[in-house]
């Protein structure tokens, strides 16, 4: 599992979202101007391919330490200082996404239990809102894999 999570897999996964993205956007306008008729899901998954794929996005920035962060007071700290800023936003950042992860897994058992359909096609919403824990799961793992990494190679 561990070669898993050090391949690129955000890359892999995002790059087929966007493809498939693009398509769909792509189809969809011809449709319109050669028709007049669009397809009503488009948007739909255009949307919600949009949201993982930014979770991804975030899940790669955290593992190759791309984040954004504010570091003009940090680099203005004597090195012990830093590493306690570190640690503390190392703390934040875990506390926000294992946050973000378990309301994500709440709102997906939700709308197990209320069998919830989306307008356009009709699947359950869960499908796509199911990338919200899984994804800030994976985020959390990559943030401890840089923690790993930095401390390993005392760059904090």
């Amino acid at each position: 599992m561990w070669n898993f999570l050090n391949a690129r897999f955000e890359e892999l996964l995002g790059a087929i979202l966007l493809a498939v993205m693009a398509c769909i956007s792509f189809i969809n306008v011809i449709m319109r101007y050669c028709t007049n008729l669009s397809f009503s899901s488009s948007e739909e998954l255009t949307v919600n391919f949009f949201v993982w794929i930014v979770l991804l996005g975030t899940a790669r920035a955290f593992r190759e330490g791309n984040n954004f962060s504010m570091n003009l007071l940090y680099d203005a700290m004597p090195r012990p200082v830093r590493k306690l800023l570190y640690i503390f936003g190392t703390l934040c950042s875990i506390i926000f996404f294992a946050a973000l992860c378990w309301q994500g897994y709440i709102e997906v058992v939700d709308e197990i239990e209320l069998e919830v359909v989306s307008e356009s096609l009709a699947i359950p919403v869960w499908l796509y809102t199911m990338a919200t824990p899984l994804f800030s799961a994976l985020i959390i793992v990559r943030i401890l894999q840089k923690v790993r990494e930095d401390f390993r190679t005392r760059n904090y």
